[in-house]
């Protein structure tokens, strides 16, 4: 055996050396907490030295027990020491927070990079999750934030859905921790959704990009929403209740913090709300959802490195709607000639939606350089609609003078309409995707990955209706049919950024999709462009151009006799955007004003008409279409200790269909040809669009708040349904909403560091008032024939004037 020492000295000499080293890791901040980048890192007294990566981390492996000390430089900034003494074979985590020097900033202008700071990205919107909660709305919705954003439209209080310039709510993508989310598919009226997906309670980092995004992100054509949950340390929940419903929340983190979960449910009942709608009837509509995220290190440090790690996200969502209407009166028509229609109706509809969702993210960081991300998810939707309605209905006109005034004079029509369905539909969706990073050097960065993603559907739909109007009974629609859907889809994608100087930003890249079911490959190039002004460092400049496809969805390939069309191709659109930003100081505080001009040409385009919030899609790649427009918002503190912001949009979006032509009349009103119509508004054609959302506070008391959302939308184009020739041909209302809040915030003054783990930390009391102004709004319309054959527009309209109360108990 002693001829065989020298080998096992050689062999376990490393494992010694090993065994008296250790790894120091941390980060280097500024004051604001700010990253800094190539930061220099040091051990006084030897040449062992390294620099801060983008985030501002760094790793030295140094010999163990021995005191030693870190010295940091960063230009502009104060040297630093620190004295550290690492334990053999552990892990030292150090954060280093730098000074500025006074000396050097009064000649040289150091920017340290902010992932807060959007100037170098086009068309995207940094959001602050606490102004979530402030936000006054009917149900404390995530979405209802981003319809003060500009370019963004909703013109239904009821809905979670919105649209993007000019686009509609099926091209929109939804990221929670990369994982991407689906909305359901047989939804018809606004009052029958239940809770957005995101759930404010658990949400860290929120990140809307309305245009011009980067390869890295999937296939739609109209914007991005990224959510990035929470990763808490500390113990944390809250219970939050109202007339509208109510909320819980936990969350917390392993005393080593390299655990850490979130939990959150919810639940919604609308029928305070709905009570307030034209269709008198017995509501009852309940929401509940359930969403968890477990975030493990499993690294074998002692303490989180952030090295290796595993997000879990779950989800269960059930939305159950049903209703038994009575009675509608709707009066409309003009002053001088007012129309009433009286409705009674008998049956009932039941709405049920049923989805869970799961999904994995394991992150893996090879080097300081190199990281890749593995992302598995799945998607169970089930989904239920039935509909029995009989409805007797009376149109009249209304007195305006005389004894008999408000009063029905005369009938114009009368007649009965039945409507029935049974629609179920079974969606299964699994993904399978791997993300990488590569930091290939300063200021310039790789980001390249692949999916693929199995879609199973079936959906039976039956569906038939009928009106007696006028001694003649005609059918009006009818929908029979079974369906299946079992593909693949494929997609890739590779970018680059590059910082070319300090002050200039290029990012570009390629996008590649193919799906089975068409055989068709699409490649999407896009490139961003942003640089900052060398001679005035608070002004910015960006310009963004790219292709992007659409490839259909099951909702896209159905159409209106419920078949699917095999050979239609994916919607293509070329975004081209440029933009500005501009940070000034105004009252001695700060603000941004944000600038974009946009063009969007859409060639395959698949036409569409909206019922609600129902889109009913032709299945045919017959028109091209356009959409310009003009986006301005303007952020910042107006009152002190209060994020505010105002915003502004200006669209025009037309389109071509190929065969909607229309008769061509001679003087005598006799049919003389057909003409095709050429560009129409499209059914989310909004002129002007404004966003306000203001926060106001008492000067010496700031718990005692005021919180404002303000929105306005001009008419929506509308027409009469299967009649080409009037499609889109008028022009609806505009939507007008203010939703007002007051709150008052009881902090309990206790000892944090004594009081116990679950005390009653805070109480937020808020009383709402919805719809302010108590405005009128049209959702959609109900056609009606009168006697002489003429066709009526009936409004239906949305929620009034409406109080809610609301509690948030944080622990």
């Amino acid at each position: 055996m002693l001829r065989f020492l020298p080998v096992w000295f050689v062999l376990l000499l490393p494992l010694a050396v090993s065994a008296q080293q250790a790894r120091i890791t941390g980060k280097v901040l500024n004051p604001a907490r700010q990253p800094l980048e190539l930061a220099t890192v040091a051990v006084k007294g030897t040449t062992l030295a390294t620099q801060t990566g983008p985030e501002g981390v760094f790793e030295l492996r140094v010999a163990a027990q021995q005191e030693l000390v870190l010295l940091v430089r960063y230009l502009g900034y104060q040297e630093l020491e620190r004295t550290v003494q690492p334990q053999p074979g552990g892990t030292l985590h150090v954060e280093l927070i730098l000074q500025p020097d006074s000396q050097q900033l009064g000649t040289l202008d150091v920017r340290g990079k902010n992932h807060q700071d959007t100037r170098e990205q086009v068309s995207v919107t940094k959001l602050d999750p606490r102004d979530i909660k402030s936000l006054p709305s009917a149900f404390g919705d995530f979405n209802k934030v981003l319809v003060t954003l500009p370019g963004v439209t909703s013109n239904n209080e009821l809905s979670s859905t919105y649209a993007v310039r000019g686009g509609n709510y099926d091209e929109n993508l939804v990221y929670v921790n990369n994982i991407e989310i689906y909305r359901p598919f047989l939804i018809t009226a606004g009052q029958q959704e239940g809770l957005s997906f995101v759930n404010p309670d658990l949400v860290a980092d929120i990140s809307f990009s309305s245009g011009g995004w980067q390869p890295k992100y999937g296939d739609k054509l109209s914007s991005v929403l990224n959510i990035q949950y929470k990763q808490p340390k500390d113990f944390a929940a809250s219970v939050s209740g109202g007339l509208t419903g109510g909320t819980l929340h936990l969350e917390s983190a392993s005393k080593n913090r390299k655990v850490s979960y979130l939990l959150g449910a919810r639940h919604k009942n609308s029928r305070y709300l709905l009570q307030g709608l034209p269709v008198d009837g017995r509501y009852n509509p309940v929401f509940t959802d359930a969403q968890a995220y477990i975030h493990l290190d499993l690294a074998k440090d002692t303490v989180p490195s952030g090295r290796t790690t595993l997000g879990i996200l779950g989800s269960y969502a059930r939305n159950n709607y049903s209703v038994e209407p009575e009675t509608q009166v709707t009066t409309f028509g003009t002053r001088q000639s007012p129309l009433r229609l009286a409705v009674g109706f008998e049956g009932q509809e039941l709405m049920e939606y049923t989805t869970y969702q799961a999904g994995l993210n394991l992150t893996h960081r090879f080097t300081d350089d190199y990281t890749t991300e593995v992302i598995l998810s799945a998607v169970h939707s089930w989904e239920r609609e039935f509909r029995e309605v009989e409805a007797y209905y009376r149109l009249c006109d209304v007195s305006t003078s005389g004894n008999n005034i408000g009063e029905c004079q005369q009938e114009l029509g009368f007649g009965t309409q039945y409507d029935h369905a049974r629609n179920t539909l079974l969606a299964r969706i699994g993904t399978a995707e791997i993300r990488n990073s590569w930091r290939m050097g300063q200021g310039s960065n790789l980001q390249f990955g692949a999916k693929a993603t199995s879609e199973n559907i079936s959906d039976e739909l039956s569906e038939y209706g009928f009106v007696d109007s006028a001694d003649y009974v005609f059918q009006n629609y009818f929908l029979r049919s079974q369906l299946g859907l079992n593909t693949m889809r494929y997609s890739g994608f590779v970018q680059h950024t590059f910082e070319l100087d300090s002050l200039k930003t290029i990012t570009y890249g390629l996008r590649a999709t193919y799906w089975d079911y068409n055989q068709e490959l699409n490649i999407s190039p896009r490139v961003q462009y942003a640089f900052i002004s060398r001679h005035n460092p608070d002004l910015s400049f960006k310009a963004a151009l790219g292709l992007y496809y659409q490839p259909p969805f099951y909702r896209e390939l159905r159409n209106f006799e419920g078949e699917l069309n095999p050979l239609l191709k994916a919607q293509r659109a070329v975004h081209a955007i440029v933009g500005s930003d501009y940070l000034f100081k105004a009252w001695g505080r700060d603000f941004k004003l944000t600038t974009e001009a946009y063009y969007k040409s859409m060639t395959n385009v698949i036409p569409y008409d909206i019922d609600n919030v129902r889109l009913r899609y032709y299945a045919r790649n017959n028109a091209k279409a356009y959409a310009a427009g003009l986006d301005v918002r303007v952020n910042g503190e107006f009152i002190p200790g209060a994020e505010s912001w105002l915003s502004l949009g200006l669209l025009t979006t037309k389109e071509d269909v190929q065969g909607d032509s229309s008769f061509i009349y001679n003087a005598q009103g006799e049919v003389t040809g057909r003409q095709e119509q050429g560009y129409i508004r499209r059914p989310t054609d909004q002129l002007v669009n404004v966003g306000v959302f203001f926060q106001d506070h008492l000067p010496d008391n700031p718990t005692i708040r005021m919180s404002l959302n303000l929105v306005y939308g001009s008419g929506l184009p509308f027409g009469p349904p299967r009649r080409p020739e009037y499609r889109n041909a008028f022009d609806g209302k505009s939507y007008k909403r203010v939703d007002l809040g007051f709150s008052k915030l009881i902090v309990l003054e206790s000892d944090l560091v004594e009081r116990k783990k679950a005390s009653l930390e805070s109480l937020w009391i808020g009383l709402e008032v919805l719809n302010l102004i108590d405005a009128k709004n049209r959702i959609s319309y109900t056609y009606v024939n009168d006697v002489n054959g003429l066709t009526y527009a009936v409004p239906n309209f949305l929620t009034g004037r409406r109080l809610n109360l609301r509690f948030v108990a944080k622990f």
